[in-house]
């Protein structure tokens, strides 16, 4: 007979109780979720990380306050087995396990993400914590030992969401290298999106990730906007375009780290294995990678500032020609900007109907991309003429 702990549940697609056989701790604050599908050969790893969580004084992290819930999704290796033997050799530690196949519709990260998030969730309430941390990680990553403990600081500076660093392995190949310079170039915006429009709840240093592999938010922040969006790949991106439109505090902290697998084979069609994939397919052409203009990022965010502005005190009286140079900037109809501006409930939501706008109109046509390595060097000169004492 195949050995089955009571904390592993073999389940029927879509089942809601996905962990209800383990009843959440009364003491529970973070619910940690995996997905993982044919993940056996890092699975161990991925849990060993996740166990061995501290606090900052280095006591470890109390077992009461946190669980994690895996999803074996279609796994057609020997993950189960792996899961079933970790759960034997540590029974203390809170892992929940359910295995589940889903049918070809819904056989995606997007389904199963959604579905331990969904749960998480569940938990979380069903413990009186509205406030209670849902934390996505991947089973290819190795979370920092301080990851939970860090989390939870965070949170208690006031966000309600935190994306965490991604860090990748050195692996000796030359796509790494295309891979850092385009983290160089998405860090410099950051640093200059710090400069031009700086938020309270996301002050410097800060980074530009919000990804599955690491990302925390609370039971309420993942409500307020309708749980994970229902899509089958880059749910962590809808999600995380959710939360900006209803303007909640996102903290995007150098304090939370993961490290993550630089395979160019993924269990998904679009992801980071994918952008592996398309770095390689330009080095083999000898063609550079092309990006947004310098100039394009410094009109958007400044203009985005003086909107932002404009809305946070959108009940005064302001200049007649405010709207107008704005509009004009970012190549939008100021009138209908106007009424975009009348209308929205929040200022994410507002700022979302203008990039749209922008992909469609004259800004898409007039600014056109550059070389990535030519843009990294405009976009440190902008940052060191905004910094220079």
């Amino acid at each position: 007979m195949q050995f089955v702990p009571a904390s592993l549940s073999i389940l029927s697609p879509l089942q809601p109780d996905l962990f209800d056989a383990n009843s959440p701790d009364p003491q529970l604050h973070v619910s940690v979720v995996i997905p993982a599908r044919n993940e056996a050969n890092h699975l161990e790893q991925a849990l060993n990380a996740l166990r061995n969580q501290r606090q900052r004084n280095d006591v470890s992290v109390p077992m009461a306050t946190y669980e994690v819930l895996l999803l074996l999704n279609n796994c057609t290796d020997h993950s189960v087995a792996v899961v079933q033997a970790y759960q034997q050799r540590y029974p203390d530690f809170p892992l929940r396990v359910a295995v589940v196949h889903l049918p070809p519709d819904k056989a995606n990260v997007g389904t199963a993400r959604r579905m331990l998030m969904d749960a998480a969730c569940q938990r979380l309430f069903q413990v009186g914590r509205p406030n209670g941390i849902i934390a996505s990680t991947d089973a290819d990553t190795i979370v920092d030992a301080y990851w939970i403990d860090q989390i939870r600081a965070e949170i208690r500076q006031g966000c309600e969401v935190v994306g965490g660093r991604i860090l990748t392995c050195p692996d000796g190949r030359l796509v790494r290298l295309n891979h850092l310079r385009d983290v160089t170039y998405r860090m410099l915006i950051a640093r200059l999106e710090a400069c031009l429009d700086p938020q309270p709840a996301d002050p410097w240093p800060r980074h530009f990730q919000h990804f599955g592999a690491s990302l925390a938010l609370t039971c309420a922040a993942y409500e307020r906007v309708g749980g994970l969006p229902d899509v089958p790949h880059l749910e962590d991106e809808a999600l995380y375009r959710a939360l900006l439109r209803t303007d909640t505090p996102i903290r995007k902290s150098t304090q939370v780290r993961v490290t993550t697998s630089t395979r160019t084979w993924g269990r998904v069609d679009v992801g980071f294995s994918e952008q592996l994939r398309y770095w390689e397919a330009l080095n083999e052409t000898s063609q550079c990678q092309l990006v947004e203009a310098p100039q394009a990022i410094y009109q958007r965010l400044l203009n985005r500032h003086r909107l932002r502005t404009i809305w946070q005190e959108r009940h005064a009286r302001q200049p007649a020609d405010a709207l107008t140079r704005i509009a004009a900037d970012l190549l939008v109809d100021t009138d209908w900007l106007g009424c975009q501006l009348n209308q929205a409930t929040y200022f994410g939501q507002l700022w979302e109907d203008i990039e749209n706008q922008q992909a469609t109109g004259p800004w898409a046509s007039y600014w056109q991309p550059v070389p990535v390595k030519a843009a990294i060097s405009e976009l440190r000169l902008l940052i060191h003429s905004l910094t220079a004492v």
